[in-house]
């Protein structure tokens, strides 16, 4: 007989459960892809910054043990020589009038932006996209930092053969190349953990 009262307090609950789960679903639907929640990739910001401020307290470092230009053994292929890069990788645009200081910051800034989106909307699953990226993120606003600090990237560690020199770079450059080669592969091989 108590069932038969509660009867309408029950369909009354259920009409409210079923209202607030439509609502909720479709808030979600119109959630943008950067604000679902922890589902993202945005944590691997953490390495980006890692690569920051290990790339600047190197930089720091080089620029205050070693002579611009002064090479510094440390193994048969490996020395430390400060250099001083206008341009961007491999010194193109280096004797450029200067106007490519801030070109290629703006131009860093705004692939550094992209990249920022690109992790809110993969999944922090895809760990290896998500690494690739931050890697990438890392290094490009390393060598940012210096163009708009000094108007020229730090360079300092020179790998070389014989007389073949490979052009110096720095940790950041490091980074963007192990992020590049790591987006290669995670292309070629079709993402497969996704």
């Amino acid at each position: 007989m108590h069932k038969f009262y509660l009867l309408p307090f029950m369909k009354k609950i259920k009409e409210r459960n079923n209202e607030a789960a439509s609502k909720k679903e479709a808030a979600s639907k119109n959630d943008p892809p950067l604000q679902k929640g922890k589902t993202n990739a945005l944590i691997w910001l953490r390495l980006s910054l890692f690569v920051i401020v290990l790339d600047q307290l190197s930089k720091i470092w080089a620029s205050a043990t070693l002579e611009l230009q002064q090479p510094v053994a440390v193994l048969a292929f490996f020395d430390l020589t400060l250099l001083h890069n206008y341009g961007a990788a491999f010194g193109f645009l280096g004797t450029a009038d200067g106007w490519q200081r801030w070109f290629l910051s703006a131009l860093a800034v705004v692939i550094c932006g992209v990249i920022v989106i690109w992790l809110g909307r993969i999944k922090r699953q895809q760990w290896w996209l998500a690494c690739a990226l931050a890697l990438v993120l890392g290094g490009a606003l390393g060598n940012v930092l210096d163009r708009v600090m000094y108007g020229y990237v730090v360079d300092f560690i020179d790998i070389y053969y014989q007389q073949w020199h490979w052009p110096a770079f720095n940790i950041a450059d490091s980074a963007i190349s192990i992020g590049a080669v790591m987006l290669i592969i995670d292309a070629l091989r079709g993402n497969a953990e996704r």
